[in-house]
């Protein structure tokens, strides 16, 4: 295991920011963390990246515990925090040097840096100073500065905030390519970046473990139903509609347009033979998992 989690506390004052939290994440794995605000998210991070120590319980990176072996630990790590520190006044390519140097990178040379620069698509800033740069580029100097020595384990604070949307798609194909070889957790508050990037996502409330599971599987977790949308040729009465087995709810979209509300039962057939009954035609008929969003609401709300 690359990240070990067990039995996490941290206590600010009165508040339990984490309550027990434990989770193991495996090389090649992108994992999203989610969880509304001050759920404790950024807490686990500091933790994981020891920028902060926990209360109770232990945690261990490519086998190092955060306690006992930091310096071990950062080595493993790159991080980029939600609130991007960079030094201002340094230049691009000056900065990235400093970090090099910082992490004592074998043969580091200026090969090493155009490589970064290119990943990560600084070619055009290379030469400004990092204060010049427009927000999204300051956020991928601080991507950057994660990767430059190549670690074991990325961890990934919003790495999408003040990216216009063509950035947004470069930084998640990045992710995903490095996903492949690297162990990823990354936090977001975006819905659609988890569902694009995470195959594995774990949703943190109040402290707490609420949900862990593969991305494509977190509907399951608050029942399998589906979303059925179905247009007629006709206008269907409600109670008709919720005569079908398998539909526990309709809502009307139009006059002739209804939600179907289903089981997790495939029931598109049952409203085929339920159309030829009535003497009416099906038009269009789409189904949709329940949103991660819905499923976010009703674990966290």
């Amino acid at each position: 295991m690359s990240i070990v989690v067990e039995n996490v506390t941290k206590i600010y004052g009165t508040q339990r920011a984490l309550d027990h939290v434990s989770f193991s994440v495996e090389p090649g794995e992108i994992v999203g963390l989610l969880g509304p605000n001050g759920a404790g998210k950024s807490t686990m991070m500091k933790i994981i990246t020891c920028f902060i120590p926990q209360n109770e319980g232990d945690v261990t990176v490519c086998g190092f515990n955060v306690k006992e072996n930091p310096l071990d630990v950062k080595r493993c790590i790159g991080y980029l925090p939600e609130q991007n520190p960079l030094y201002f006044e340094m230049y691009v390519r000056e900065y990235l040097e400093f970090i090099g140097q910082l992490h004592k990178i074998p043969n580091f040379n200026k090969k090493t840096i155009d490589t970064i620069i290119e990943r990560t698509g600084l070619e055009l800033e290379q030469k400004k100073k990092i204060g010049a740069l427009s927000k999204g580029y300051k956020q991928r100097v601080g991507l950057a500065q994660a990767l430059i020595h190549d670690p074991e384990v990325l961890i990934l604070d919003e790495p999408t905030t003040g990216l216009d949307p063509n950035q947004i798609v470069d930084i998640r194909e990045l992710i995903v390519d490095l996903g492949r070889k690297k162990t990823v957790i990354l936090s977001t508050h975006i819905m659609q970046e988890v569902e694009a990037i995470c195959n594995r996502s774990i949703i943190i409330n109040k402290g707490k473990i609420v949900a862990d599971a593969p991305t494509s599987e977190l509907s399951s977790l608050i029942g399998n139903s589906s979303i059925l949308t179905v247009e007629f040729n006709a206008i269907v009465p409600k109670n008709k509609l919720l005569g079908i087995k398998g539909v526990v709810d309709a809502e009307k979209v139009s006059e002739k347009i209804w939600q179907l509300t289903t089981t997790h039962e495939d029931i598109r057939q049952r409203v085929f033979d339920f159309a030829v009954q009535e003497h009416i035609a099906v038009l269009s008929m789409n189904i949709e998992k329940r949103k991660l969003e819905e499923v976010f609401h009703s674990l966290t709300k």
